[in-house]
């Protein structure tokens, strides 16, 4: 079955590009040509990945990425002209797992879907000698990451992750106690294909902190090494 790719963008000239270049690569397209009709097509079901254009008629693309987020984890792609960081870093901490900015090349458009894809629902492996690969869930003091049903909880309350942020916690808390860099992070979670840099990997921390801790301000579960990087505090038996 071929992935089918939601296409938001108001020109027919993209548009058409991107659709050939798409489906020449295996993939279904569904286009969209405003963020209406893009809401639409999220809430219709079967899509597995967005590319989403910032410039659109009737809203802002941030606005669409921030709607999508509250019901939805499917990966976003920020597909845009402006290349001004901070529309990156905010189009990252509202949810978007990657960016694009206009002109680029269909082949690197194509490889940065895959990338996601692959990413969507595959958490790092734990250590053979782990006892927490046997039961299929990480469990640190209130917080129970489900590897199985790519759940996670604090107590009783669910806590909606977007793929990225589940990697990225997965990964830490499998590992509790060792600081990782930054470009560590991103190779483990992002892979060496991801085009980013550094601070994505912040962006996505602070996001976590916002979901997980009682005071993002003051973090318990994923503690700042000055210098280093970040770790997951270790739990003490």
């Amino acid at each position: 079955m071929h992935e089918r790719i939601l296409v938001v963008d108001d020109e027919q000239g993209i548009q058409g590009f991107v659709e050939t270049n798409l489906v020449r690569a295996g993939f279904e397209v569904i286009q969209a040509l405003n963020g209406k009709t893009a809401l639409q097509e999220v809430a219709a079901g079967n899509i597995d990945c967005i590319l989403l254009d910032l410039g659109l008629p009737d809203s802002d693309g941030f606005d669409i990425c921030r709607e999508v987020r509250k019901n939805h984890t499917i990966p976003i792609i920020i597909l845009t002209a402006r290349g001004d960081d901070i529309d990156k870093i905010l189009g990252l901490e509202l949810g978007a797992d990657d960016y694009i900015v206009k002109p680029f090349n269909p082949r690197e458009l194509v490889a940065r879907i895959k990338a996601v894809l692959r990413r969507v629902g595959t958490p790092p492996p734990a250590p053979a000698d782990s006892e927490q690969q046997n039961s299929r869930h990480i469990k640190l003091f209130d917080l129970t990451i489900d590897l199985d049903r790519h759940e996670v909880r604090r107590g009783e309350r669910q806590i909606d992750l977007t793929p990225k942020e589940y990697d990225l916690l997965s990964f830490l808390a499998d590992h509790p106690g060792y600081a990782f860099t930054r470009e560590k992070l991103l190779q483990e979670v992002w892979g060496y294909d991801f085009f980013g840099d550094d601070r994505t990997v912040d962006v996505h921390i602070r996001r976590l902190r916002e979901k997980l801790e009682d005071d993002p301000n003051t973090p318990f579960f994923i503690i700042t090494v000055w210098g280093v990087g970040y770790k997951f505090r270790e739990q003490n038996t």
